[in-house]
């Protein structure tokens, strides 16, 4: 059979392939658009942002007792800023326990010597799994300060110790190289005390600290990264922060409260048996068991997402390190998609079930094949002349233009709200960098996380090394 008379069909399948994949993205662009609306009304509907010492005089009599939580596993660089940052917290009472996750590094030694610690005993509940615990250690300078240490299990079986050790009936989790903003516990404890019978989980903001100034453990000054990959992660944390959970949260359907800030009610975590082990994607599959668990209990609940609550964190400066990262978020987005499968689309989790997974298999699912298939088909369909010019331009158009618009778009939201840039100069980057990220970073992206499907398939249950140059006191 000669290519004349096959054609009519690879042309048909060609035109088949090429709608699927339009189609994709347009469903990715209403999910986006409805996120960008939703959002920009939550915000106008929000009241003013309190001042801290106003949320201090109204909530800190009244606000309950919170325990830090930090999984800490090879973060030497940055441990003792960020615990210093935690001790310095404005919030009348809380403790912060450091679980050292078996480090290879001098991550226990740096905190020995930066606070005096030594051995103690205190009793607490064996009521999540963990790896072997070797001891507990207390600063006789600092009586909120308690480190555990135990054997390697990964992050969520860490997080499962601080839980154990903890007293307090809230705790939060936070990444061992992150700083948390002084006011950030008051304001994201504000749901739990004004809404304390349905509140379960309520998420914050995460920033990119890369090149501002860190002193004593705290933010001294913020400055836009100088390095490219950072500068474009700062614009993809707004549009994922600002645009994305803000707009899930306002409708009840947030399925991610981010793993480096999050604060949980520890009765009902416990409840659906804390963090799993294992697990890639461990912040989200608590979320999605959460929602699980209290809607098969017909229990009235929040899940919350409130943009003041700010943690700074280190962004990976590499490609390398940030291709890594990627792929082992794509690979806990899929796990935990497929884990819980029995939900998506299922009526009797409702909106959850509906629009919630609804959007993970969209976005998470679809997006990434979709799009990488759609790089490589289109271009290849119209050179062998069974495609359209005038598709492959509006396939092209329809790719970058809503991407800059969505990106842009967050970048407004954000300074309206957050106003953390309040120089010209950062704002027209971090606008030029909105535009520059689909062009080559975004695509990038799609085959991180392709290789992270792939992975997924595989069973690659791999971490990778993320390499941390740690927060200065000067900038970089």
């Amino acid at each position: 059979m000669t290519l004349q008379a096959i054609q009519p069909l690879l042309s048909d399948v060609a035109l088949v392939v090429a709608w699927v994949v339009v189609g994709s993205g347009l469903a990715q662009t209403v999910v986006y658009l409805f996120q960008l609306v939703v959002a920009g009304y939550a915000l106008s509907r929000r009241p003013p942002v309190a001042r801290s010492a106003l949320l201090w005089h109204r909530y800190g009599d009244v606000a309950p007792p919170i325990a830090l939580i930090v999984p800490a596993y090879n973060e030497q660089m940055n441990i003792v800023e960020s615990v210093h940052s935690m001790l310095s917290l404005e919030y009348p009472n809380f403790e912060v326990i450091i679980v050292n996750d078996g480090s290879k590094d001098e991550t226990l030694k740096r905190l020995i010597e930066a606070f005096g610690l030594v051995p103690v005993n205190r009793p607490w509940e064996d009521s999540l799994p963990h790896a072997p615990f070797r001891g507990l250690y207390a600063s006789p300078r600092n009586e909120r300060l308690l480190v555990v240490d135990k054997e390697n299990g990964g992050k969520a079986d860490a997080q499962n110790l601080g839980i154990n050790v903890s007293r307090a009936p809230i705790f939060c989790v936070i990444d061992g190289d992150s700083i948390l903003e002084p006011d950030a516990l008051i304001r994201a404890a504000q749901p739990f005390i004004d809404d304390p019978e349905r509140t379960v989980a309520v998420g914050g903001t995460i920033r990119i600290a890369n090149n501002s100034i860190v002193k004593d453990g705290r933010i001294e000054e913020v400055r836009l990264p100088t390095q490219i990959l950072p500068l474009f992660q700062v614009v993809e944390y707004l549009r994922a922060f600002l645009m994305a959970r803000l707009a899930w949260s306002r409708v009840n359907t947030l399925m991610l409260v981010s793993g480096a800030f999050g604060v949980f009610r520890r009765r009902e975590v416990i409840a659906v048996g804390g963090f799993t082990k294992g697990s890639m994607g461990e912040d989200l599959d608590l979320i999605i068991k959460l929602h699980r668990h209290l809607i098969t209990a017909r229990q009235p609940y929040r899940i919350e997402f409130i943009p003041e609550p700010v943690c700074w964190t280190e962004a990976p400066s590499t490609l390398a390190v940030l291709g890594r990262q990627r792929s082992r978020w794509q690979r806990g987005a899929l796990e935990v998609f497929f884990r819980y499968g029995h939900m998506f689309l299922n009526p009797r989790y409702g909106r959850v079930g509906i629009f919630g997974y609804g959007h993970m298999f969209i976005v998470d699912v679809m997006g990434p094949i979709m799009e990488v298939l759609g790089y490589i088909l289109m271009p290849l369909f119209w050179a062998l002349g069974i495609l359209d010019l005038d598709f492959l331009l509006a396939f092209t158009a329809l790719v970058f233009s809503y991407g800059v618009f969505v990106s842009v778009g967050s970048l407004v939201l954000a300074e309206a709200e957050l106003k953390r840039f309040p120089r010209a100069r950062d704002l027209l980057i971090l606008f030029a960098a909105a535009v520059l990220e689909n062009f080559g970073y975004r695509q990038l992206n799609n085959l991180w996380r392709v290789k992270g499907y792939w992975q997924y398939l595989r069973s690659d249950n791999s971490w990778g090394e993320m390499t941390r140059t740690g927060f200065s006191s000067t900038a970089r």
